[in-house]
């Protein structure tokens, strides 16, 4: 009967045989569960005698901003599992969370920087990059069953043992509700799931932890120590900004799901959702031992200490085989960042020595530079009537030929040794800047009158022979 309530109002999540594979329509009401439970428990606080209610009192205005603020995320979570919205929209909602939360006083501290204090804008900038990194983190990361509420427990009972620790009996009552909160909901959350958190529930989680990791940074005596609340949290960050890296080399958008996460690498690897969650737990614990230490220890090892999660980390994510990185690192570690670069580079000036020639002579003796300097064989072009050819580095071996047309039955030729290696990015490359900088030297060379618009005639399209059959190439 609830089910069918929750059917009715968008509350049930459907499996789409892709990225949601789960067998039926799971409810996703974990967040606003979540949330009643947060509320309730420091209601039960506030209305009943405890002696340590009397920390909370004087504290209550700050409270209700935090609730304030983390209303408009856990509104945003919802409105996202009721009608979806796009990336933008959600990054809006949670943007703006991020900015009334520093208004309210939830501020990362810079004090151990004294010239980044000295501007407020660069603390209120480091204070909402925080907020919405660790919110879109926790976002991102709840794709598996009881992923996302296991790693906020973990996040969360660091948080709440160093506070402890540190005597800070604000932030650690603060804390407290959520521990107990995420450790009831794992219990209908681990795999096979009752319940899902939702984008509600995973906002709200990553938001109260960037805002208590925001007031622990306040506590923090030294430069290190500030990397404690990162170290708490830094699984879903670490998963963040694998997927940002990974992305950007790719050429993708950023915000576009895919599965590349680091859970879905695990499984890759031959790990059951259960055993893939239970290894990200076991990271998490390293993360939050780690994150404590460098609390206790301040200035003696938390470098160290830093530096030895760091490690680890890195050989994690090499070992889950992210073919991007591997591609990136041999491309910097034998050299062909450099090639790529030195090659675009000497495109560059040929394309701009094709658009500043002044007549027949002058372009065509560009081109067979051009065409040397790139590896080509032989290059013949044919233009008002005029053939002109030029075959100083062919050998007699055989040849392949790309033909770029021109306007008319005008056209320029390529050969090229079938045995000789070319990118064929380079290749394409080539192409465009020979099509680019001929109909810029066309440009040039019109009356002022006519320049107005591009002459998109001059040039057609680029096509490719092997063996006298051509293949298009667009």
């Amino acid at each position: 009967m609830v089910r069918d309530h929750l059917g009715a109002l968008g509350f049930l999540d459907h499996p789409d045989g892709q990225r949601k594979k789960h067998s039926g329509p799971v409810p996703r009401v974990g967040g606003i569960g979540i949330a009643l439970a947060y509320v309730g428990a420091f209601a039960v606080v506030f209305l009943l005698p405890f002696q340590f209610a009397s920390i909370l009192h004087p504290a209550l205005p700050q409270i209700l901003k935090l609730g304030a603020v983390a209303s408009l995320v856990l509104l945003t979570g919802v409105v996202d599992d009721l009608r979806g919205l796009n990336a933008w929209q959600k990054l809006l909602g949670i943007l703006s969370a991020g900015v009334l939360a520093y208004f309210a006083g939830i501020r990362v501290d810079l004090h151990q920087f004294p010239a980044l204090a000295a501007y407020p804008w660069i603390g209120f900038a480091v204070t909402v990059v925080w907020l919405v990194g660790c919110t879109n983190a926790f976002n991102l990361i709840d794709g598996m069953d009881g992923l996302a509420a296991g790693v906020g427990l973990f996040a969360s009972a660091t948080m709440l043992v160093a506070a402890l620790v540190q005597g800070n009996m604000a932030l650690a009552l603060a804390t407290m509700p959520l521990v107990g909160c995420l450790l009831g909901f794992l219990r209908y959350n681990f795999n096979p799931a009752s319940v899902f958190l939702g984008d509600s529930g995973s906002l709200l989680i990553g938001f109260l932890l960037a805002c208590y990791g925001a007031l622990w940074s306040q506590t923090s005596v030294t430069l290190v120590a500030l990397m404690a609340p990162v170290l708490a949290v830094s699984i879903p960050l670490l998963d963040v900004a694998v997927s940002i890296a990974r992305r950007f080399l790719r050429n993708q958008p950023i915000f576009q799901g895919d599965r590349g996460h680091i859970h879905h690498k695990l499984l890759e690897r031959g790990f059951t959702p259960t055993g893939a969650v239970l290894v990200m737990y076991g990271v998490c614990f390293f993360a939050a031992a780690s994150s404590l230490l460098v609390g206790a220890f301040h200035n003696q090892f938390s470098g160290l200490i830093v530096i030895l999660f760091c490690i680890p980390a890195g050989v994690g994510i090499q070992y889950l085989g992210y073919a991007e990185f591997a591609k990136a690192g041999r491309l910097f570690l034998r050299g062909g960042f450099r090639r790529i670069i030195d090659a675009e580079t000497r495109l560059h000036h040929f394309e701009q020595s094709l658009e500043k020639a002044g007549d027949l002579d002058a372009c065509w003796t560009t081109i067979t530079q051009g065409s040397r300097e790139f590896g080509f064989q032989g290059v013949r072009m044919s233009v008002a009537g005029v053939v002109l050819e030029d075959w100083t580095g062919w050998n007699a071996k055989p040849l392949w030929q790309l033909r770029i047309p021109l306007i008319g039955n005008q056209y320029i030729n390529f050969f090229r040794d079938f045995e000789a290696h070319l990118d064929p990015l380079i290749l394409s490359a080539f192409v465009n800047c020979v099509e680019r900088g001929l109909k810029k030297n066309a440009a040039r060379h019109e009356p002022r009158a006519q320049t107005t618009e591009p002459d998109r005639s001059l040039v057609y399209a680029a096509r490719a022979e092997a063996g006298g059959a051509e293949a298009g190439m667009f």
